[in-house]
Parts: C-alpha cells; sequence; structure tokens
C-alpha cells in the first residue's frame, strides 16, 4: 500500500469520523490513489486519515459492501477492480434508471414551467444544475479533468432530484460511487465529450419533452459504456481502473 504522511488522531468522540474516512478512502480508490489490488490494512490507514482504528473498521465494511473493497479471511483487505462485466452490467442498470430519471424530470419540468406558481424547491435545484455545468464548462476550458468526476455525479443526482421520485434518486444514489469510478477511470478519454451531452439532456428536460429526454439521457449512458468498454477490453488495454488523474492524496481531503 502507498505510504502517506500520518496525521495526529482525531478525538474518539468524533462522531463524524466514520463517515469521513468512508469518503475520504472511496475517493481515494476512485482516483486511483489506491490502486486496484492494493493491499490495506487499518493501521496504515488510520495512520494516513488521522484516526484511530475504529472509524477505519467501520469504513472497510461499508466500502466492502459497496463492492470498493475486497476481504478474504487471513489476508487482509485489498483494493477492488472492476471487472468488464461488472462495468457492463453496471452501465445497463444504470441506463434503464436514469432514463426513465429524466422522463420525470421532463414531466415535472413542463408543470413547473406551466405553473402559476412555481416550486421554490425545484427552482432550487434546477439553479444547481446549471451551477454544476457551467463549473464543469470551465474545468473543461482549463483541461481540469480531475473535477469533472465529482461534478458528473453531482449532475446525475441534481437531475434525480428534479424528477421529484426519491425512489429513482435513491436506487441512482447506491451505485453513484460505482458511477464516478468508472467516470474517473476513463476522463481524460471521453470526459469532454461526456460533459458536453449534459446540456443536451437539461435542454430536453426543460422543454417538457419525456421522450427526448429519456433517449439523450439513454444515449449518453450508451456511449459512456461503448467508450469503456472500447477502451479497456481491447487486446493490451490498460487495466480497468482509475486514471492518475489527481495529485490528491490520502488524508487530504476535509
Amino acid at each position: 500500500m502507498e505510504r502517506f504522511p500520518a496525521r495526529p488522531s482525531r478525538p474518539e468522540t468524533d462522531a463524524a469520523a466514520p463517515q469521513r474516512v468512508l469518503d475520504a478512502v472511496r475517493h481515494d480508490i476512485i482516483f486511483g490513489v489506491l490502486a486496484p489490488g492494493s493491499r490495506v490494512t487499518e493501521a496504515a490507514l488510520a495512520a494516513a486519515y488521522g484516526v484511530s482504528r475504529v472509524p477505519v473498521r467501520e469504513a472497510l465494511r461499508a466500502l466492502e459492501a459497496e463492492g470498493f473493497v475486497e476481504s478474504r479471511p487471513y489476508a487482509g483487505s485489498t483494493v477492488a477492480a472492476i471487472p468488464l462485466d461488472d462495468a457492463e452490467d453496471l452501465f445497463a442498470v444504470r441506463g434503464v434508471i436514469e432514463a426513465r430519471i429524466a422522463r420525470r424530470a421532463a414531466r415535472r419540468a413542463a408543470a413547473q414551467f406551466g405553473a402559476d406558481a412555481p416550486d421554490a424547491a425545484w427552482w432550487s435545484a434546477r439553479r444547481a444544475l446549471a451551477d454544476i455545468l457551467d463549473d464543469g464548462d470551465r474545468a473543461v476550458a482549463a483541461d481540469a479533468l480531475a473535477e469533472l468526476p465529482e461534478l458528473n455525479i453531482r449532475f446525475h443526482l441534481g437531475v434525480a432530484e428534479l424528477s421529484g421520485s426519491a425512489s429513482l434518486a435513491a436506487l441512482l444514489r447506491q451505485i453513484s460511487g460505482k458511477i464516478e469510478w468508472l467516470y474517473a477511470a476513463d476522463v481524460d478519454h471521453r470526459g469532454k465529450q461526456s460533459w458536453g451531452e449534459h446540456r443536451l439532456v437539461l435542454a430536453a428536460i426543460d422543454g417538457g419533452s419525456e421522450t427526448e429526454a429519456g433517449r439523450l439521457m439513454a444515449g449518453h449512458v450508451e456511449s459512456s459504456q461503448r467508450g469503456y468498454l472500447e477502451r479497456f477490453a481491447a487486446p493490451g488495454a490498460a487495466s480497468a481502473g482509475p486514471s492518475q488523474v489527481t495529485g490528491t492524496g490520502a488524508g487530504e481531503r476535509g
């Protein structure tokens, strides 16, 4: 496992420590700081993230349940990889969920734009999406591709919020970490094109066209799947795993 500078441990009474460590380790796996196959131990992670072993143990259990870490008796834990078959399944599930989300979002948008008194929460969510797209455009223009994976998942979760479907949003959140992982792995290859497709999806949603919004979102996911599989399934391709697109190391997230 890669070594990181230790930080002073935070108090054991810090109730937020397990979630903070979980988010930080997941982030470092997604961005390749902790590469697939790397051995991870409670002691090393506790030193890296400046906490005791207790929140690290909880984080590793959660990451194993999410599929980011594999644990074997007497062998410890290692960072998982995403087999191509699993990636293909994830894209397929995501395509169905997100196309439905886009259709629901378009239906709700039509109602909001036609309402005498639009819902304030809906407009707040819509403005947040506009801000996310603007941030992504700036990142693309500056060739700051490391910023896109987080912005990408925020956009897709934002569309889910716009749909008003708590069930669909919950389903998407369950696989959001893996979506970000796949996106980070291919961001240097398809990130710019993928980002541009978001505005087309949102324009269809704003136009209230359920069919068009669903079609564009499904096509967006299919294009991501095709690019990912073509890249990592090709003979001699690099193993399917995140690119080293960020210099952020373990323990550097707040």
